[in-house]
């Protein structure tokens, strides 16, 4: 049905986040960045577009979350769970808040939030599990 994602997210300082996603290891697509965005590339067809808050609200006249309320926790996949290690680690190092880990045998994850509060969470899921289900794994 969908063939790309871009997910919208204010920010409050471009360079910031810039500085952290990139030390993380993700690409920016500088076609779609300037001062008020910044298009972090999370995979094939899939971005996060970093937006000043001021500019954010251009878009979005409000928020429905309460103060200190997430709105949307970003799960991305990886491809094994040392990647799920990897990812995060970078994050925490790049100035990130690590959240919950959860390991459930057949799926692993781990979190972290970026300067601004966001969520995110980098997960492995073994294959068979994917295809068939847990009971399957």
């Amino acid at each position: 049905m969908h063939k790309m994602i871009f997910v919208n997210l204010p920010v409050a300082d471009i360079d910031r986040s810039r500085a952290f996603f990139t030390a993380i290891g993700y690409s920016i697509n500088e076609n779609f960045s300037d001062e008020n965005a910044l298009a972090v590339e999370l995979g094939e067809n899939s971005a996060a577009m970093l937006l000043k808050t001021d500019f954010f609200g251009t878009f979005h006249e409000s928020t429905t979350a309460a103060p200190g309320v997430k709105e949307v926790l970003i799960a991305l996949s990886a491809e094994s769970r040392e990647e799920v290690d990897e990812v995060v680690n970078r994050a925490v190092a790049a100035g990130g808040t690590e959240g919950r880990a959860e390991d459930h045998g057949f799926m692993y994850g781990r979190a972290f939030d970026d300067p601004d509060g966001h969520g995110w969470e980098i997960m492995w899921m073994d294959p068979a599990a994917a295809a068939g289900g847990p009971d399957n794994a």
